[in-house]
């Protein structure tokens, strides 16, 4: 069996960790209605262009050949589907204006208050307000249409003196929106790429680590879901001030950098207790 030349892992050690991986976007796709047939299509257009782009060697040109070779696809269907394309991750225009708008809201120093919570903020005048706010970070739509939209989504909210409050829900996205499965394409993304290049010997690796219980009462595993939700949270919003007031002075680049958290929970079964014995 081939080996990759930059890990001493190899295919047959993953099928296990895989297993357990994909099991979750199994059930995703069957409940969402993709079918294999579907999914196997679109395996065979994202390995051929993993391994167009990803696996080429310098100064040469990637041929059918050798993507064949790379992927174990029939030649005749690398050439056929070569220039199809994987899917691309595009940033949905209004998902991504609403993303800096909120997190500008939630790190600026003259919009939030001494604990860091959003300020509540005037729909008009001088900074801090949300037309001010909407205007540092876009010239291309007005503050009031912001207002509307927002309003419409409970992503904000009035109080009484008229000011603008920043929801909860602003920071969690609706189930099946749009903007949710940009989110869990981008972070399950960047999780699996870290743990990835983790396995193949990354130095230094990137930091990837968990705290996790098993055998616990029902009750004790609701409550630490909530303290690690905000203990999460504060992380997040500490991460996200810093990294705003660096970025005031950053001369800018091609770079990026993601800071994520995720907790859950779940009932254990016979089968779940025998997995974690086998890979302990």
């Amino acid at each position: 069996m081939a080996r990759s030349e930059d890990t001493s892992v190899d295919a047959l050690q993953l099928h296990g960790p895989l297993a357990r991986l994909l099991r979750p976007l199994v059930r995703l796709f069957i409940r969402t209605g993709m079918t294999f047939p579907a999914l196997s299509q679109l395996l065979r257009e994202l390995y051929i262009n993993v391994a167009e782009y990803d696996f080429a060697l310098p100064d040469k040109a990637q041929t059918d050949s050798r993507v064949s070779l790379l992927t174990g696809i029939h030649r005749k269907e690398v050439s056929r589907l070569r220039g199809a394309g994987a899917p691309v991750n595009v940033v949905p225009a209004a998902l991504s204006r609403t993303s800096r708008i909120i997190a500008y809201w939630l790190a600026a120093p003259d919009y939030t208050d001494t604990t860091g919570a959003p300020l509540p903020l005037p729909r008009a005048g001088e900074a801090p307000s949300f037309e001010a706010l909407v205007s540092t970070l876009t010239k291309d739509v007005r503050a009031r249409a912001v207002l509307d939209e927002w309003l419409d989504r409970k992503l904000v909210s009035l109080d009484e003196e008229g000011r603008i409050r920043l929801e909860e829900k602003a920071f969690v996205p609706q189930n099946g929106s749009e903007q949710q499965l940009y989110y869990f394409g981008r972070n399950l993304h960047d999780h699996i790429a870290a743990a990835v290049e983790n396995v193949l010997g990354q130095a230094p690796a990137f930091f990837e680590r968990a705290v996790h219980y098993d055998d616990l009462s029902g009750p004790l595993a609701a409550k630490l879901e909530t303290r690690s939700r905000d203990l999460a949270m504060n992380v997040l919003q500490e991460a996200n001030r810093e990294a705003h007031s660096a970025c005031e002075t950053d001369a800018g680049g091609d770079w990026r950098w993601i800071f994520g958290i995720y907790v859950y929970r779940e009932q254990m079964k016979p089968a779940d207790k025998d997995i974690g014995k086998d890979a302990s």
